[in-house]
């Protein structure tokens, strides 16, 4: 049975219409799913009996339930529990600007990035639109706050789900929806080409950053194996194409390895590497994981890798902090659960 959190408004009104309904009902169950945020179809009480009742019969309206919280300091890590028994997780986080939660694509994750324990664990399967769009609804709910940015960055590859994540951005975008901004709303990719391609013809105005994590193809393949089907040589040229005809900044995400990315050449060559583009560099501290070999920088080396960039005009920020004395590590709540 499909979820109702699966559907479009376009596809509400469809389906209401199939079943000779009037087509407004469509709007008007969607405001009750995101504006008043109804958790069982009975409370709609503007639609008709008979109506609920189909509804009720056809689709899903839960299909994921929060079954553990950790919370430090301006953030809170949530694990859900979906109904093949497998588990995602979600990390909310307290800004200045508001509460961005960054969210799972998918069970597991085939990419199989070195240092990565989402990818140290292979994927299972896709999330559905449904499971994105919960992972929002039931944290506002939890938090009895509005998430205002959602970043597609937890566990999973994005664009190796393309067109679910594509759809969960038009409801969560959609101003009877959650009304998230587009500007708000970021999603992150290894680099898989084709649907960098195809995103550039995407409708909506949402952010793109890209996990780079080495600045030569020599390191890069050592470090994620992503780069032997997408060599920078390939990738490079195609993120200057996005920006060219969409206009927007792309983030290069890049997670400092001890001894691995984080010397004073990687940051030269980053610098080479992104000169002219319309970009930034998000500089990220390594979140240690028992499962893998890999240490963070010390800080005088994240300083001076910074320095560098910042030298050679390269925009260039270090991400700040979240969740010291929890499962930082994306993935890493996940396999506590699954591997007891």
């Amino acid at each position: 049975m499909q979820s109702i959190y699966d559907l479009s408004l376009a596809e509400l009104t469809t389906y209401f219409l199939e079943h000779g309904d009037k087509k407004f009902y469509a709007e008007q169950l969607f405001m009750w799913l995101y504006q008043k945020k109804i958790t069982a179809i009975d409370q709609a009480t503007n639609l008709k009996k008979e109506t609920r009742e189909r509804l009720q019969q056809e689709f899903l309206f839960s299909t994921i339930r929060i079954v553990q919280v950790e919370e430090d300091k301006e953030v809170r890590k949530y694990l859900f529990s979906l109904q093949d028994k497998e588990h995602i997780e979600a990390v909310l986080m307290y800004h200045d600007y508001g509460l961005s939660l960054c969210i799972s694509s998918q069970v597991g994750c085939n990419m199989g990035c070195a240092f990565c324990e989402s990818g140290r664990r292979k994927k299972v399967r896709n999330l559905t639109t449904g499971e994105m769009v919960e992972q929002i609804l039931q944290v506002e709910a939890h938090c009895k706050d509005r998430i205002s940015h959602v970043v597609v960055m937890g566990i999973g590859e994005p664009f190796d789900n393309y067109d679910n994540v594509c759809r969960m951005i038009e409801i969560i975008n959609h101003p009877k929806g959650l009304a998230i901004g587009a500007r708000h709303i970021t999603i992150s990719t290894c680099g898989i080409v084709p649907k960098i391609k195809a995103f550039m013809d995407f409708p909506y105005q949402v952010n793109l950053a890209i996990s780079l994590h080495a600045p030569t193809d020599e390191l890069r393949e050592k470090i994620m194996p992503i780069n032997k089907v997408y060599p920078l040589e390939t990738l490079m040229p195609v993120l200057k194409e996005y920006t060219q005809k969409t206009h927007r900044r792309l983030t290069f995400e890049y997670i400092l390895l001890a001894g691995v990315n984080d010397q004073v050449e990687h940051a030269d060559a980053l610098a080479a590497l992104l000169k002219g583009m319309n970009a930034y560099v998000n500089l990220i501290p390594y979140n240690e994981t028992e499962n893998l070999q890999f240490k963070r920088s010390n800080a005088i080396q994240i300083a001076k890798f910074y320095d560098i960039l910042k030298k050679n005009k390269v925009c260039v920020t270090i991400r700040r902090e979240f969740g010291g004395k929890i499962s930082a590590a994306c993935g890493q709540l996940r396999s506590k659960k699954e591997e007891v």
